[in-house]
């Protein structure tokens, strides 16, 4: 077959592909580029088509034609995701299979504590479905109001529960994908208990569709807490704070739903930046700790908890001052303190983000030695912020005032990222705890996992995906 039939041969398959679809699932050459250009900008990617299908049976029918005649296929949700995993690059062979339009609630289990939705259910939705019930689905991050479940599961994402919950993975009773040769897995029985053979739908999750399209998944849900209690406390150093954590775990009895810290030059970035923002202090602490305590048993006095752990602290000079949250009002105003620092980044000109996890016990040291090394290579200004109560650590760099971002990228980046990676590994940690790999760090994955745990990788995706049309080009080939 020569080029021109070839590319005749591909014509034909991709027109097919739009009748499977229909006019509704196809979207508009005009309307391309928010699909095309990834959420942090850094990728701008052209593809043959995108497809919006609108069932299981449309997905597997699309998919199978793809393996049939080498066209790749890239799965994309609320294409939230910050390395690069969503975005197609060839504009000839690649199509994306967007499933913002399978947001369908399949089943709501009150008893089993279980809800089945379809991949393109927005996380948020999710939420609210769930407290209709008085429930909850715990996991929760900046984007819950455009990420979707499909995404969600595929980056096994993190968010600001994981101390308590666990990341998406341990949320997760059952999944249903599209295989690359358009085979359908449906495990969607939502079973706490199964002890048959391999876990094979824990391989789509966190896989960021290289190995197969999640569809629709069983989510696993709580009861909703109707106490809660928020404070905000300086601590002497990133040591207090892991210490008085420990502690705090232990005295409550595991009711702490969530545990971040935020820096003094992350809080001054999001007080010059973001309107309404208030420092809840009254001198300037280098150090802070947000804790968010939460139940559903009604007689548990949170409140008094907190209390006795602010006193405790106080006394073992882990803490130098605190404020418990007297209102849903000022609750909502220390969170909008944390969940503010990435829009007061980009608003700062942006940054050269890192997201690491090390041991809980050995974030200090991560931070010490990192700001010692990274002080001695170059000027920068530093936001450091995140998920102290999971080990998980965002650790971004900003030029200097007057300095350009991309002049800095281009000049610095990669030589930063490499010792904050290089950091991290050392301490027996991760260069990627919740954004994933995608394109943007695929050969960290290479240079920081073992071979052992490469050639595993590469068997299992030469094993269902021989002709590497999942996500071609990302995570691993």
């Amino acid at each position: 077959m020569d080029l021109k039939e070839n590319l005749m041969s591909t014509k034909a398959v991709l027109d097919q592909m739009q009748l499977i679809v229909g006019r509704r699932g196809i979207v508009k050459d005009s309307d391309t580029a928010p699909y095309l250009q990834d959420e942090r900008g850094h990728y701008f990617g052209k593809a043959a088509l995108i497809l919006k299908p609108a069932s299981v049976e449309e997905c597997s029918q699309i998919i199978s034609m793809a393996n049939k005649f080498g066209v790749g296929v890239i799965p994309q949700g609320g294409n939230t995701g910050y390395c690069g995993g969503a975005t197609p690059f060839d504009s000839k062979k690649q199509i994306i299979l967007n499933l913002s339009r399978m947001n369908n609630l399949r089943e709501f289990d009150e008893v089993n504590s279980t809800m089945t939705v379809e991949a393109g259910a927005v996380l948020s939705t999710v939420h609210a479905l769930a407290e209709k019930h008085d429930l909850i689905f715990p996991l929760s991050m900046g984007s819950k109001d455009t990420c979707q479940i499909g995404g969600v599961l595929s980056t096994n994402g993190g968010g600001i529960s994981v101390l308590r919950y666990g990341s998406a993975r341990n949320l997760v009773l059952g999944l249903e994908a599209v295989l690359p040769n358009g085979e359908v897995l449906s495990d969607l029985n939502g079973l706490r208990k199964d002890n048959t053979g391999y876990d094979l739908g824990g391989l789509f999750v966190g896989a960021e569709g290289t190995l197969g399209l999640i569809t629709a998944a069983v989510l696993k849900l709580y009861p909703k807490p109707h106490n809660r209690e928020v404070a905000i406390f300086g601590v002497t150093s990133t040591q207090s704070a892991c210490d008085f954590l420990g502690r705090a775990e232990r005295l409550s009895d595991g009711r702490i739903v969530s545990a971040e810290y935020i820096s003094r030059e992350s809080l001054n970035m999001v007080l010059a930046n973001i309107p309404g923002t208030l420092d809840p202090f009254d001198k300037t602490l280098q150090h802070m700790l947000l804790v968010e305590l939460a139940t559903s048993e009604i007689d548990t006095d949170l409140r008094k908890i907190l209390e006795q752990l602010f006193e405790e602290g106080v006394i073992s000079k882990e803490l130098i001052t605190g404020v418990i949250a007297e209102s849903g009002q000022q609750e909502t105003a220390f969170w909008k303190l944390r969940e503010s620092i990435p829009e007061a980044e980009r608003r700062e000109g942006g940054s050269v983000k890192h997201d690491i996890s090390v041991r809980i016990s050995q974030v200090p040291e991560f931070l010490d030695k990192a700001k010692k090394l990274l002080d001695n290579f170059i000027p920068h200004r530093l936001s450091v912020f995140g998920h102290i109560g999971d080990g998980n650590i965002h650790f971004n760099l900003l030029p200097p005032l007057g300095v350009e971002l991309g002049v800095f990228k281009d000049e610095f980046a990669h030589e930063l990222t490499e010792k904050v990676h290089d950091l991290s590994v050392q301490l027996g940690g991760s260069f990627s705890a919740e954004h994933g790999v995608g394109i943007l760090k695929r050969d960290e994955l290479l240079k920081y996992k073992s071979r052992v745990s490469i050639n595993l990788m590469r068997t299992i995706k030469r094993a269902i995906d021989p002709n590497n049309i999942m996500n071609p080009g990302k995570v691993i080939e």
